[in-house]
This record gives C-alpha cells, structure tokens and sequence, in this order.
C-alpha cells in the first residue's frame, strides 16, 4: 500500500531530527538496510547500504554543527517525496574538503527519497547548492 504524504513526512522529518542532533544511529534507523545513498558531488560518490552510509554521516557530522533544515516545500508521489530545504549552521571542520574555520553556513538543498514498502528510506539522493557553499567559505588564495 502507498505511503500517504502525512507517513512520508513524519519519516523525512525524523531522518531530518537525527541529523541535527548528530544522531548517525538514529540517522540510519530510517534508512532500508540496502539503501541507495547518493549525495551529489560526495568524492565516495553513491553507495549502497547502511553501512556504507555511515562514512557520510560521520564525516558530515565532525565538518557541519548547528545544524538546522528549514523545509521551503515537498512534492509527493505514490512511494517518493522531493524535499526542497534550506540548511543553516556552522562549517566546523573541512566540509566537502574546504576549510571550514568554524565559519556560518547557509545552502540550498534537494532531497530525493524514495521510500521501501515497509516505510524505511530506501534511496536517498541529495543535491546541494555548492556555489553558495563555495561563496561563503572561500579558501586561502581565493576572494
């Protein structure tokens, strides 16, 4: 049976809570155990599984702190939401391999998650704005 919108929404929402309490545990309790997790632009590019999902989150976790999704709107189908949102916090470490120094950050993002028939997320695909990251976190050498 479909996934209502209401159902997709408290699944995204409580992936989204994990996150920003740096929960990587909690994070990968919503996802399926053999989960495609693809965020646009990662050097380790798309992976399959919880375990490999880990990497990212971890890594996401000890570079991003303060984080904060804002939800701007979502788009439902009949076993996928699209989740535009805007992220907010601090680059605490070398996010996306920049240099960070604790600097504030504020970038776009597009969530893809389709979802298995049990409820569990089981593709996650994330595209961020990296012109604006790249805009707020200039390197040393650059403008």
């Amino acid at each position: 049976m479909p996934m209502t919108p209401a159902q997709m929404d408290r699944k995204v929402d409580e992936h989204f809570r994990h996150e920003a309490s740096d929960d990587v545990e909690g994070v990968l309790r919503t996802l399926a155990e053999d989960v495609e997790h693809d965020v646009v632009g990662w050097p380790a590019g798309a992976t399959r599984g919880r375990t490999a999902a880990r990497a990212f989150y971890e890594a996401m976790f000890a570079d991003l702190a303060d984080s904060r999704v804002e939800t701007l709107r979502r788009l439902y189908g009949s076993d996928f939401v699209v989740d535009e949102s805007v992220w907010r916090g601090r680059a605490a470490g070398r996010p996306f391999g920049l240099e960070g120094r604790n600097r504030p950050l504020e970038f776009r993002l597009l969530h893809v998650l389709q979802f298995a028939e049990n409820g569990e997320i089981a593709r996650e695909n994330v595209w961020l704005d990296f012109a604006a990251i790249l805009a707020q976190l200039p390197q040393q050498g650059s403008a």
